[in-house]
């Protein structure tokens, strides 16, 4: 495992002024990362997961937050809330078997949606997956979720229906 990537921290602030820390995740933020999928609404769940899920299963917050940070790496974006730290939003890429290719997925609290949070998360990623050797970034995206298809247009992906599946986009950007 490399060493934890501390040039990839940042302070940012939303749209309201908000004060944001940008960080590569790490093991010990596995019950803060379950407190964030729990409270995500069950649209939000399963846009991201793609299932019903209420929980992360103890085999799936260990693959989300034991991470290489070079090709698994997850960003969280992270707020002071009654002297607590709360995640707010989260993106990640997995490496794909060639090692120059990536898959990246987004959550971004409900509440928080709308806030810049994701814009921030993205560009942050993208960065990094380019620093890392990264040179094409992907995603699969449900066809009904039209705010995800939108932001991914708007980052510079190119989005398109699946050939293998018509419920299905398949968004793609070279780094």
């Amino acid at each position: 495992m490399a060493d934890y990537p501390v040039e990839l921290v940042r302070q940012r602030y939303l749209f309201d002024g908000t004060p944001v820390t940008i960080r590569p995740i790490r093991a010990e933020d596995a019950a803060m990362e379950q407190d964030f999928v729990q409270h995500l609404s069950a649209d939000s769940r399963y846009k991201r997961f793609m299932s019903t899920l209420k929980e992360l299963p103890p085999g799936k917050l260990k693959y989300l937050t034991e991470i290489d940070y070079v090709r698994h790496l997850a960003l969280v974006a992270i707020i002071e809330q009654e002297g607590r730290q709360v995640e707010i939003g989260v993106a990640r890429y997995v490496a794909g078997p060639s090692g120059d290719d990536c898959e990246f997925a987004i959550a971004i609290d409900d509440a928080w949606q709308g806030s810049g949070v994701a814009g921030i998360l993205m560009l942050s990623l993208i960065d990094a997956a380019r620093a890392r050797g990264m040179r094409k970034m992907e995603a699969f995206i449900l066809a009904s979720n039209d705010k995800m298809i939108k932001f991914a247009r708007q980052l510079g992906f190119e989005v398109r229906r699946d050939a293998d599946d018509p419920g299905m986009m398949h968004a793609v950007r070279s780094l």
